[in-house]
């Protein structure tokens, strides 16, 4: 009997391994730099940082994505109507889920439905599935951010007008990336070359702020929230395979909305419950304890992926 297909598995299983390792290692490398600077006691005025990144980095990361991709803008419309429907279950779920576990629903629902698809997300879709991976990944968050920051500011808020969130620069950087993908336009070489640098800080510094932020927080009252944590987890991740598969998207657009979909609860859903009133330590409690679960579960998941 012939051995071969072992050390061939082997091979296989190692290469995968190391695969991954690639893609993950430089996301928690630059989140644990300033998890560690933090420990250090040193200084990290992170108002200012995720001001510039918010105001100039990321938008200027969002346009230069959309305008200069090849994707074809049908392929991008899908994607974002596959994330609109994904969110759309999620919420659905989550209320439900609030309503049954008598959880307040300003304080749980936007942090179970809304994933950290900026600082952690697209990282992993550049590292994982290149240039177009990246473009896809930023259709994504700027689905989540939108609704993020209308629907979601308006659920924390407990009521008001979410329109102010409309004038956000991303929200602007948005849709004039997706009106230059639909008309085939492309930024002059200039602009372009500007806005890319000034793209290029997004991802560095999100990841950075990251660790800052999850070093920073002292949540308490675990015992539920790991529950709601692998729950969110589990079901945002089947909502992005099932979306995937109901969309007809190709495998690298699923892969993108599946991994996106799984991310871990952003820090910006913190920032808003802590501004808003709702129970900040509960959520701070989900940043963390999601971000730690994603340190685990992510990786497993880019080896089905990838």
């Amino acid at each position: 009997m012939s051995m071969r297909p072992a050390p061939n598995r082997w091979k296989h299983t190692v290469t995968l391994a190391l695969t991954v390792l690639q893609i993950t290692a430089p996301v928690f490398l630059l989140a644990g730099i300033g998890f560690v600077w933090v420990r250090l006691g040193h200084a990290y005025d992170t108002a200012f940082v995720t001001r510039l990144a918010m105001t100039l980095a990321v938008p200027a990361l969002i346009l230069t994505a959309l305008a200069g991709t090849d994707l074809d803008p049908a392929a991008v419309g899908r994607l974002a109507l596959a994330t609109l429907a994904a969110y759309a279950a999620a919420l659905g779920l989550f209320h439900l889920l609030c309503r049954a576990l008598r959880l307040e629903v300003r304080t749980y629902l936007a942090p179970l439905a809304f994933g950290n698809t900026g600082n952690l997300g697209l990282p992993l879709c550049l590292f994982a599935f290149g240039e177009a991976g990246l473009a896809l990944g930023v259709v994504v968050f700027a689905v989540t951010a939108i609704g993020s920051f209308t629907l979601g500011l308006w659920i924390v808020a407990g009521g008001g007008s979410p329109l102010p969130a409309l004038r956000e620069p991303m929200v602007g950087a948005t849709i004039l990336g997706g009106i230059m993908l639909a008309l085939g336009w492309e930024l002059p070489a200039v602009a372009a070359n500007a806005l890319g640098l000034v793209g290029q800080m997004a991802i560095p510094l999100m990841l950075i702020t990251l660790g800052v932020a999850v070093a920073r927080l002292r949540p308490s009252g675990m015992g539920r929230v790991a529950g709601l944590a692998a729950t969110k987890l589990v079901a945002m991740t089947a909502m992005g395979w099932g979306m995937a598969r109901a969309f007809g998207l190709d495998d690298v657009a699923a892969g993108v909305l599946i991994l996106q979909m799984a991310t871990p609860v952003a820090v910006t859903s913190y920032l808003l419950a802590a501004k808003y009133g709702a129970d900040a330590e509960r959520v701070a409690g989900l940043v963390v304890v999601s971000t730690l679960m994603a340190i685990a579960a992510l990786p497993a998941l880019l080896t089905v992926l990838v």
